[in-house]
């Protein structure tokens, strides 16, 4: 098997690029994301994106900010308790970004019809309603017949809405652990991040941790993404920060409130991206500019518990730095 391993510079320089088609592994608004993905990708100045998101996140929100976004496809675009994702507000209400709007269910029906390969998926969600009538893409059709159209089933006569499956040109999803090869477990909860690596075309972990592979092998029914659908692994602990990593670290609240707040304008978003995506070169300066403090704080979660099993195969940073050099990374 290939040793997947690359930068995250690498990764989003090889598998990134203007004007495709992109989504991200995100478990809830506040939960696992591959933050840290979506940050490079703004120091690489990619634009035009087609996002595709389960559910948003701080990851949309800054894309959507800085105007890398030209449209978006969304089961949730808030951030719960943190408010209104303002950055994508913004894109959306000024005319450089539009939004088609489905439900969660229907996201997790068309990832599902992606992955699967199938031309389209029976929608038995999201019909009847201003999901259906409504379209970011036909704005002055309405009734949009385009969007969810209608077709009869050839079993009973019933007429019934049909979803167009996702299959995105790149996935960057957020995994708890990965090996070298890229087989990959997810602890907390899932949101469709299997059927994305399935349904996308490239696929790239981003991993808090990099275990050996007999942890893979001790677990396999927990194996939820395996090597043969990953292209690359990227391994970067607080890859999800601000957001929380089950098992290993929390929201952090207090950016979480702050960060949102600052994708409200262009000049504070600037202001944010020059302090907090554009100041580090490193992994150990991302750690830096987080802070020790907060990196404690945030790290004393209650569901430490959820990495017990898995211990023992983590694999050190001077392991993980060897494997890097010995795949040419």
């Amino acid at each position: 098997m290939q040793n997947k391993l690359l930068s995250i510079q690498e990764a989003v320089a090889r598998y990134t690029w203007d004007g495709m088609t992109y989504c991200n592994g995100a478990a809830l608004p506040v939960g696992s994301c591959s933050i840290v993905f979506g940050k490079e990708m703004v120091r690489q100045r990619r634009k035009h994106l087609n996002v595709i998101c389960h559910c948003g996140s701080q990851q949309i929100n800054l894309l959507a900010a800085v105007g890398a976004v030209d449209r978006v496809e969304v089961g949730f675009s808030g951030l719960e308790v943190y408010g209104f994702a303002e950055g994508l507000n913004r894109a959306v209400t000024s005319g450089k970004t539009r939004i088609e709007d489905y439900s969660n269910g229907a996201m997790a029906l068309r990832f599902l019809g992606g992955a699967l390969n199938w031309p389209f998926v029976p929608a038995t969600v999201g019909i009847h309603s201003d999901q259906q009538r409504c379209s970011a893409d036909y704005p002055d059709e309405y009734p949009c017949s385009r969007k969810i159209p209608e077709i009869r089933d050839p079993f009973t006569g019933k007429k019934y809405g049909v979803f167009r499956t996702i299959r995105p040109d790149v996935a960057a999803i957020h995994v708890t652990m990965a090996d070298i090869y890229g087989n990959a477990i997810m602890l907390g909860t899932e949101w469709n991040r299997f059927e994305m690596s399935r349904a996308s075309d490239k696929v790239v972990l981003v991993a808090d941790r990099i275990v050996h592979t007999d942890c893979m092998r001790q677990y396999p029914n927990l194996v939820r993404i395996i090597s043969e659908v990953v292209d690359a692994v990227v391994y970067w602990p607080y890859a999800a920060w601000p957001q929380a990593s089950p098992g290993l670290y929390d929201s952090d609240e207090e950016h979480m409130f702050y960060m949102n707040k600052m994708m409200k304008t262009e000049a504070d978003t600037e202001a944010y991206c020059d302090q907090w995506v554009n100041s580090w070169h490193s992994h150990k300066e991302y750690m830096a500019l987080i802070g020790e403090d907060k990196i404690e704080k945030i790290s004393r979660t209650a569901t430490a518990f959820l990495m017990d099993p898995y211990r023992k195969w983590i694999r050190s940073d001077a392991e993980i730095g060897d494997l890097q050099m010995a795949a040419g990374r």
